[in-house]
């Protein structure tokens, strides 16, 4: 069974963990303050999915990936669950 730390690991792409990419989002948030989008904040819609691709890959939730690596379903419910114990454990140990 995978630990908070290694799912914390995992690549959302070549140069980014879920870690990462987590940070990103807290500094981006801070740095934009009123002008931040909690839709689009890297510039693109449905951004949780860069985190969800890895659980899957990974068989922490159910889902399936297209041909070109795009999110077709996925257990939303369990993976948001698991995207807020990971933050919980980066703050909280």
């Amino acid at each position: 069974m995978m630990t908070s730390k290694d799912i914390l690991n995992l690549k959302v792409n070549e140069n980014t963990t879920i870690y990462s990419y987590l940070y990103e989002l807290l500094d981006t948030l801070w740095n934009e303050k009123e002008r931040f989008s909690g839709e689009r904040p890297f510039g693109e819609s449905y951004w949780e999915y860069d985190l969800y691709i890895p659980l899957i890959h990974a068989n922490i939730i159910a889902g399936e990936i297209d041909e070109d690596g795009n999110l077709k379903h996925c257990d939303v419910e369990k993976a948001n669950l698991i995207i807020r114990s990971l933050i919980s454990h980066i703050f909280f140990g």
